[in-house]
């Protein structure tokens, strides 16, 4: 199958699918085209928290500020996965989890086990593999998602995620754009290491209005509460821990602390937005 992501929208994503249906019988499966618009951080985020969970395939995916300058369009070999998109970072943390997979550490937050403030995808790293797609100039200079990305996955896809080399269009990538999620700091009692406090971030907002940060899920386990920027807020291992509108600390399917609100939204309640920082302390 091929899996197509990005910010477009709607139609654009139709006219990808054309231009691969024209390639290619592969099977083509949405994964969200309503990504903020132009922001690759939180679109690498997403795309690492979805797409290992697909069996063997090639992902095409675009959120490209870039398009039109002279930025790579690179290919990326995880696994049994290649992920197609612009050089942009966009694509490393979902190929270091899909390959951390595949060696055997799924690189999650889950909350379970001793807290790691080190990228949690260095597993994956030696499994990843980067190439340039070289193209020609294309038809439009805004629309590289349908007239380089979408020919290039149907191209990949043809010829198998293990004969990437075959394609002429392919090379090695001798440099390439990174993208690490930021890491929060923990800071700890000297004489007992035991965690006091730890100084994070949001990384995105979901459509719930789930203020998703980076601190490991396991700094809450069996906490019965947190002091957030300032203010104590009760943990609970679900929504229906605190009364309907009222504000919580959970641990999200993604394995990292959430500011939340039961049936309602927590960026709003804790005047958060993607980037803001977010220090939690503990007693």
């Amino acid at each position: 199958m091929i899996t197509i992501a990005s910010d477009f929208g709607t139609p654009y994503p139709a006219a990808m699918k054309g231009v691969i249906l024209r390639r290619t019988d592969a099977r083509l499966v949405d994964v969200a085209h309503d990504f903020p618009r132009q922001d690759v951080r939180a679109a690498a985020f997403w795309l690492r928290e979805v797409l290992p969970y697909f069996p063997p395939a090639v992902h095409l995916a675009v959120v490209d500020p870039g398009v039109g300058t002279d930025r790579a369009a690179v290919v990326v070999r995880a696994g049994d996965h290649a992920l197609v998109g612009p050089d942009n970072g966009l694509l490393l943390p979902a190929a270091r989890r899909i390959a951390a997979e595949s060696a055997g550490s799924d690189g999650r937050n889950d909350g379970e086990g001793d807290v790691d403030d080190g990228d949690e995808d260095e597993a994956g790293n030696d499994e990843v593999e980067v190439f340039e797609y070289a193209y020609e100039d294309p038809d439009s200079a805004t629309f590289h998602g349908r007239d380089v990305f979408a020919p290039a996955a149907a191209e990949v896809h043809e010829v198998g995620v293990d004969s990437l080399e075959a394609l002429d269009a392919v090379s090695p990538a001798s440099e390439f754009v990174d993208l690490a999620l930021p890491e929060p700091a923990v800071r700890e009692d000297d004489e007992t290491g035991r965690v006091l406090a730890v100084d994070g971030e949001v990384l995105v907002v979901d459509d719930f209005g789930n203020a998703i940060t980076n601190v490991p899920g396991a700094l809450v386990r069996g906490r019965d509460a947190v002091t957030v920027n300032g203010e104590r807020v009760p943990v609970g291992e679900s929504f229906a821990a605190v009364g309907a509108g009222e504000r919580l600390v959970t641990v999200g399917s993604h394995g990292y602390v959430e500011c939340d609100v039961n049936r309602g939204r927590g960026d709003e309640a804790f005047g958060l937005a993607p980037g803001d920082a977010v220090t939690m302390q503990f007693d």
